[in-house]
């Protein structure tokens, strides 16, 4: 072929394909334009249903199921969230609302919601329709098969407190390390547990006679939740525990949230979550389903060494006669009072209840009454005034209940029950390590409680018995930091 005639074909080929690709890209055009058109007007259905539909606004899962509010945490996401057309006047009310309803307070969910300042708006109608829904379908929970866990002090430092010592040893059988207990409330947020106040059980109710009675009372949850109760036993930070691994006491941080002031093996002191308190509210703050209603722990408060930290004891206030020459003097007592009346609002506020745990820490099995009564005074002075409201719960030191399984009546177990109901205790918790043990009075609710601590654990652990596998698998819980074998010491 010759040269003019190849520049001639190529110029025929290259015309050809120009006009192909002028025809391909206005075909392109055209099929852009068909989708850009088609996904303005499933927006817009999509919004004009959110928006003035009769469902409930809420983003739907990768089956096309409506999410909840109610739901797992993985399903809270919702419609209504994802846009930016809610009036700013209902967004607080709606999310009060929410996380009310994730805490199984329905009721308080729906009546926030009947109090918005919009209360025609489609978003508010929708929330109380689902919340009322949700209230419907909710299961009564077994009321006389609560269990009870409690623990001690936490662990900060594993190799400054559990020493080859018989007070190390002692703190090895009846402490839980910080990791331990971080990973036993997860497992029992995964297993559905939530956390659950005596007072949820049974209450103090007048009668038609007058008269006063204890009245259980009907928890409801959705499916495959399950209600326990959690405590914790000897929130002081005693003097004998000072430098030794665990928290020295209870502070706001400058944001007003619960804390701990820790202080290391270097003498650095940090403000963090080196205890119960803030690792719990730290979660519950993560998981708010885990709480029932906003209701956490009980934090049982002994006397003799002050509460929280603060040596508040008049036995440490040097112008007291009860003052104790082998206590080192607190001068700032007054401000230390005040700064724990500050505290223990803000722990009744944050979800937490307050229990006596005796002044002395003294057996109400074993002393007499007139030593129980001369204790619980000390306690009512130096301790309850120091509380947000009267206390009725009595966590006894121990463990040891005043009496044995038999109904508490007034005239036996030597008066000291009939003693303990005159100043006010209603609710009495003993330690029997059963997985649940309940006993309703006419006038009082008793409830056994198991230990999770290091005897426990390491009694799992070590396959010497099983007695927690229903709430954990301690295989995942058991700190192998700590020295073993861990015995009764």
């Amino acid at each position: 072929m010759k040269q003019k005639d190849v520049r001639e074909e190529n110029k025929s080929i290259n015309n050809h394909y120009k006009s192909r690709g002028r025809k391909k890209k206005g075909f392109n055009f055209y099929i852009l334009a068909v989708i850009v058109l088609l996904g303005l007007i499933l927006a817009g259905g999509r919004f004009a249903l959110m928006y003035f539909g009769n469902k409930t606004a809420y983003a739907t899962d990768k089956d096309g199921n409506p999410i909840k509010f109610g739901g797992k945490s993985s399903d809270k996401e919702s419609a209504v969230e994802e846009t930016d057309n809610i009036p700013e006047e209902i967004k607080e009310t709606l999310d009060t609302a929410k996380k009310q309803a994730m805490q199984y307070d329905y009721d308080a969910a729906i009546a926030t919601l009947n109090e918005a300042s919009i209360p025609d708006s489609p978003y508010i109608v929708s929330a109380i329709k689902e919340y009322e829904e949700i209230k419907a379908n909710l299961i009564p929970v077994n009321m006389d098969d609560i269990t009870h866990v409690f623990f001690h002090t936490l662990v900060v430092d594993v190799k400054r407190a559990l020493t080859d010592t018989h007070q190390g040893r002692q703190w090895n059988s009846v402490m839980t390390t910080i990791p331990e207990f971080k990973e036993i409330i997860k497992q029992l947020y995964e297993r559905g547990y939530v956390m659950v106040h005596l007072h949820d059980i049974a209450g103090m109710e007048e009668q038609d006679d007058g008269s006063f009675k204890m009245v259980k009372k009907q928890i409801m949850l959705p499916e495959g939740k399950i209600p326990f109760v959690m405590s914790q036993d000897d929130v002081n930070y005693y003097v004998y525990m000072e430098n030794h691994g665990f928290a020295d006491r209870i502070v706001l941080d400058e944001n007003g949230k619960l804390k701990t002031r820790y202080t290391d093996a270097q003498g650095n002191v940090s403000v963090g979550n080196y205890d119960l308190i803030p690792i719990l509210d730290e979660f519950v703050e993560e998981h708010p389903d885990f709480s029932y209603h906003g209701h956490k722990a009980i934090i049982a408060l002994t006397g003799y060494d002050g509460v929280l930290g603060y040596r508040t004891d008049e036995t440490f206030d040097p112008n007291s006669p009860a003052f104790d020459s082998k206590n080192a003097p607190n001068h700032n007592i007054e401000e230390d009072i005040e700064r724990v009346r500050t505290l223990t609002s803000a722990l009744k506020q944050a979800g937490y209840e307050f229990a006596s745990h005796s002044w002395g820490h003294i057996s109400f099995k074993s002393r007499s009454l007139e030593d129980i009564q001369r204790d619980t005074d000390k306690w009512i002075r130096n301790v309850g005034h120091l509380l947000p409201e009267p206390c009725d719960t009595l966590i006894y030191p121990f463990g040891a209940d005043i009496g044995d399984w038999n109904p508490y009546q007034a005239g036996h177990q030597e008066g000291k029950f009939d003693y303990l109901e005159s100043v006010g205790f209603r609710y009495f918790c003993n330690v029997d390590s059963k997985r649940a043990w309940m006993q309703y009075g006419d006038n009082y609710l008793r409830q056994g409680r198991r230990n999770l601590d290091g005897y426990r654990l390491f009694e799992s652990y070590s396959e010497r018995a099983d007695r927690l596998s229903d709430i954990i698998d301690v295989k995942k819980v058991f700190d192998t930091d700590r020295p073993t074998p861990v015995d009764w010491e």
